[in-house]
């Protein structure tokens, strides 16, 4: 089988940008970039992952993700909980969320654990899915729909390097001169890491960096998994009353149906 993984965040956050007019810009940039990707990758089945709370990370350290400041002067959340409704009712999606784990985690328990024996196209732009590449195992690829193409693995451990360079993003702090050039040398000489490590409290620093960045284990008995169905009535409803014109034109709108009813299925 084929599974696409969509980042459902990532998407969302990215459908800011773009030329979309109206009302409803971003969920107007949203679906259009979505179905092209599920046209793009022709899955069995999609799913689309929502972000949970990150209750082990933030146990580990409060300040993780602390810093990060929340926008809405576009609308965004309004239009954000449109989109994840439309995907959730009226796509054959599966909208899959843990309440205790950050969507990383699922995406990741996806790609590794439920789908082991399929092939999996991750899609995100968030490096911290290059960690999935650093297992070797060609199952699984990660698809960057900002640079559109796929990201090649890293010759060493992902997760260390990171632990070494830290990540500004979620607040996690790196050392000291130890840019991206200089971790890949300790990540790759055992010897050099390991007398980096040897001083003051660095073996404990980058243990729980480790941890934080590592995808955690998940209780698959506590997702949420809620499947859509398509109904091409209602979106065409949807689209005539956000006045999505360019979605509607028949050369478009066959195209979409195309892509919604034969281009996924439930497994």
């Amino acid at each position: 089988m084929k599974i696409l993984i969509a980042d459902g965040y990532n998407l969302l956050y990215r459908a800011r940008t773009g030329w979309g007019k109206g009302d409803n810009p971003i969920v107007f940039n949203f679906l259009r970039s979505f179905k092209a990707l599920v046209e793009k990758f022709n899955p069995d089945k999609t799913y689309f992952v929502l972000e949970g709370r990150p209750k082990k990370r933030k146990d580990l350290m409060p300040e993780y993700k602390a810093q990060r400041v929340y926008s809405d002067h576009d609308d965004f959340y309004r239009q954000k909980d449109l989109c994840i409704d439309f995907v959730k009712n009226w796509l054959p999606v599966d909208v899959i969320r843990h309440e205790d784990h950050e969507c990383d985690d699922v995406i990741g328990y996806l790609a590794t654990a439920k789908h082991v024996k399929d092939e999996c196209v991750v899609i995100s732009s968030d490096t911290d899915f290059i960690q999935l590449l650093s297992t070797n195992d060609e199952r699984v690829k990660l698809y960057n729909p900002i640079r559109k193409k796929f990201i090649d693995a890293p010759e060493y451990d992902y997760v260390e390097w990171k632990a070494l360079t830290g990540d500004k993003s979620d607040n996690i702090p790196g050392f000291d001169r130890i840019g991206p050039k200089t971790a890949e040398k300790l990540i790759t000489n055992q010897d050099k890491l390991k007398e980096f490590l040897s001083v003051d409290d660095r073996l404990t620093r980058f243990k729980m960096n480790v941890e934080l960045i590592r995808f955690e284990d998940v209780d698959d008995t506590k997702l949420e998994v809620n499947s859509g169905a398509y109904d091409g009535e209602i979106i065409k409803g949807i689209f005539e009353s956000m006045n999505f014109d360019s979605m509607l034109n028949e050369k478009y709108w066959n195209n979409f149906e195309r892509v919604f009813t034969s281009g996924t299925k439930h497994a």
